[in-house]
């Protein structure tokens, strides 16, 4: 079965070429689609295999929007999902499209963190292997596959998927706009339909660096509509710890009792304080 890599671009240039590097090291896809959310359109080297790019008009980070516009540009009867910051291993166009062919199920794979500075011109799988560090509450088998403890716990960062299943599905729910619970949604409407969450040992994604926000406070907005629109389809609240800090710095009113009402944006100040330290992988 042919398989098309997805993946979104917006500002992040720098890693979407690593993305291309690491997909050319190992087995082709059958194409790559490159959605642009930001209006690049610079030339991309050429690593063996065949790019699309397609041109995403808007502002902000329409996640669900433009994976859908990938899929409509893509030809693949298998799709891989693979976030722009993250360097595929050799083997992991190959193991998740195999994976994706034996199972109708989102499949996930395991992915490193990087602290910043791992990756440098003419890196090795072994070296980042080295730095990465796995998350923690996600734990992939030594060989096989398994079900995911829970819907939850799907992994947008890197998923493969029937196509047919994928439009099955209705892919990702467009009312979802910009950052947060989108593939959440994703994972429990797959739930419900019998489509599981399975984690695969075969492949491996390393996330490049990049600043992060605990709690994203920038994305306050986006992740506080996206939560009522969440909780009046699924009747649970997502992203529970994130909602409870924003509670607690007052940017949402603390009752979620009744739909969660969106108090303030935040201040520069409370931006910065909430960046990680570099050193920190997530």
């Amino acid at each position: 079965m042919s398989t098309s890599v997805i993946t979104l671009n917006k500002g992040r240039r720098a890693h979407l070429l690593r993305l291309l590097e690491g997909l050319g090291r190992g087995d082709h896809p059958a194409e790559c689609v490159v959605v642009e959310m930001g209006g690049d359109d610079a030339p991309l080297p050429d690593h063996g295999f065949p790019l699309r790019r397609v041109m995403l008009d808007g502002d902000g980070l329409p996640l669900a929007a433009a994976r859908n516009a990938g899929r409509r540009a893509a030809s693949g009867e298998i799709l891989i999902f693979l976030d722009v910051d993250c360097i595929p291993s050799a083997d992991l166009v190959a193991g998740l499209g195999a994976r994706a062919a034996e199972h109708d199920a989102l499949i996930c794979c395991a992915v490193s963190y990087l602290p910043a500075g791992a990756v440098r011109d003419g890196w090795q799988a072994a070296d980042l292997d080295a730095a990465g560090l796995l998350h923690p509450v996600r734990s992939f088998p030594q060989s096989g596959i398994v079900p995911a403890p829970q819907p939850g716990l799907f992994w947008s960062l890197t998923f493969a998927v029937r196509a047919a299943t994928y439009d099955r599905l209705g892919g990702f729910d467009e009312g979802f706009d910009g950052y947060g619970a989108e593939d959440t949604d994703l994972a429990f409407r797959a739930a419900e339909a019998g489509v599981p969450v399975l984690f695969a040992a075969e492949g491996r994604a390393w996330h490049q660096h990049h600043p992060a926000y605990d709690p994203p406070v920038q994305h306050v907005a986006d992740i506080a509509r996206n939560a009522n629109r969440f909780h009046a389809r699924h009747g649970f609240w997502p992203m529970d710890g994130w909602l409870d800090a924003f509670a607690g710095l007052g940017l949402v009113e603390a009752d979620r009792s009744r739909e969660l009402v969106l108090r303030r944006l935040p201040t520069p100040e409370e931006i910065a304080a909430a960046r990680l330290p570099d050193s920190r992988p997530f």
